[in-house]
């Protein structure tokens, strides 16, 4: 009888505690929150992933977050959705801004470039230099705009769903910087 009411609490503490613990995803020992509030909507974790370059460097780890019932195919939809990249390696603002211009003009048409561009190019002057460990925000609610942070500093506000759809194709869209890193972070089966 002591044994079972011995395991009935023990029960019931680890239920207890397992409750009040915070839920987190962990990529590459980065931990990233299930769900985030942003402009008060609660958004919940798609999924995450590594992002390598030249195949065996580590760059960065991101995770993605959706409204709850949004379906990763729709992430480009005009629907709220926010980014956090973790980076391992320290990189120029200058080098962000670059790749920027190059990865939306591959996920954009021409015109939808030419149009975009001063707002591309706000983007791009924002960016700093990160050092390992910074995080930078990409986070979009429709209505709002897209704003960039860098750990959790406001540093852009941008208008537009247009302008949204393009900068997140950087990573979920259909010419993506890594394909690996955008199935992860939908949380789609490669």
């Amino acid at each position: 009888m002591k044994i079972r009411k011995l395991l009935f609490l023990l029960i019931a503490v680890i239920t207890f505690y397992d409750s009040m613990a915070v839920h987190a995803a962990v990529i590459e020992g980065v931990r990233f929150d299930e769900t985030v509030t942003v402009e008060e909507t609660r958004l919940f974790l798609k999924g995450t992933g590594l992002s390598r370059y030249l195949v065996v460097f580590k760059g960065y780890v991101g995770a993605f977050y959706l409204p709850k019932g949004v379906e990763s195919l729709r992430a480009l939809d005009n629907v709220p959705k926010h980014l956090v990249l973790e980076y391992f390696h320290a990189i120029k603002g200058t080098q962000f801004g670059h790749a920027t211009k190059k990865m939306i003009a591959k996920n954009v048409t021409p015109a939808d470039f030419r149009r975009l561009t001063p707002k591309i190019d706000q983007l791009a002057e924002a960016y700093r230099d990160v050092e390992p460990g910074d995080r930078y925000a990409l986070t979009y609610i429709p209505g709002h705009g897209t704003s960039l942070s860098l750990n959790g500093e406001s540093l852009i506000l941008i208008t537009g769903g247009d302008f949204a759809k393009a900068v997140f194709s950087i990573w979920i869209g259909p010419n993506p910087i890594d394909e690996s890193f955008r199935s992860g972070v939908l949380g789609i089966d490669k």
